[in-house]
């Protein structure tokens, strides 16, 4: 009776198991079809002139200025066809004194710390996102050799002299080759609405295999 009871226990904690995780893509489904609503609307907006107080994720912006090429971070990134190199991401100061982060595309290690990568625009496009916060798997920034791999506000910070919010503009200029813009899309992966129904359907299938077991056996 005591190996019933513990199966009995096992049927229950994986039914609870694939169902939390069924509900849990569930979630993410409503957070991803938001993400893509905002992009969208991002997408056609009107751009404006930047201002530190903009806190709006993909709202288009307009900047005049010049860059900090001196405080320039490469961050470790790779590109859309899965090849690594960094992330160029340049302080920029505004005419209005206000310091913000600026991604400027991507690059090949080989051109890390070429002056070739440098623009000398003084204004500016692009779309405002909050940088992504570092976890668990995140290693930590390599500020000696400039090798990062998150937008730690602190490390900016200690690194530049100068504070910045989390909102980092990227560069729209799709005209340019080096470094190369991020494109900002709609085409974002969406898969969690087939991730939930293959949980569900693992505890459904569980539960059916339980239930035949015990009519077929009689004992539970």
């Amino acid at each position: 009776m005591k190996n019933l009871f513990l199966f009995k226990i096992f049927v229950f904690l994986f039914i609870t198991l694939f169902c939390s995780l069924g509900t849990w893509q569930l979630y993410r489904l409503q957070w991803k079809q938001d993400l893509i609503s905002q992009i969208s609307v991002g997408l056609k907006s009107t751009p404006i002139n930047y201002s530190q107080n903009i806190k709006k994720n993909y709202q288009k912006v307009i900047l005049s200025g010049k860059y900090d090429f001196e405080n320039q971070i490469y961050l470790y990134s790779l590109n859309d066809k899965g090849q690594p190199g960094f992330d160029v991401i340049t302080p920029f100061e505004t005419i209005n004194k206000e310091n913000v982060l600026v991604n400027r595309g991507w690059i090949q290690n080989e051109f890390k710390n070429s002056l070739d990568i440098n623009d000398s625009s003084k204004s500016i496009t692009g779309m405002l996102r909050q940088a992504n916060r570092k976890n668990l798997f995140t290693p930590d920034n390599d500020i000696n050799e400039n090798i990062w791999f998150s937008i730690n506000l602190e490390d900016v910070q200690k690194t530049t002299d100068k504070k910045f919010n989390r909102f980092i503009v990227y560069l729209e200029d799709q005209n340019i080759n080096m470094p190369k813009p991020k494109k900002i899309t709609v085409d974002v992966p969406n898969n969690h609405l087939k991730y939930a129904i293959t949980w569900y359907s693992i505890s459904i299938s569980i539960l059916f295999y339980y239930l035949y077991f015990r009519k077929k056996n009689e004992i539970f």
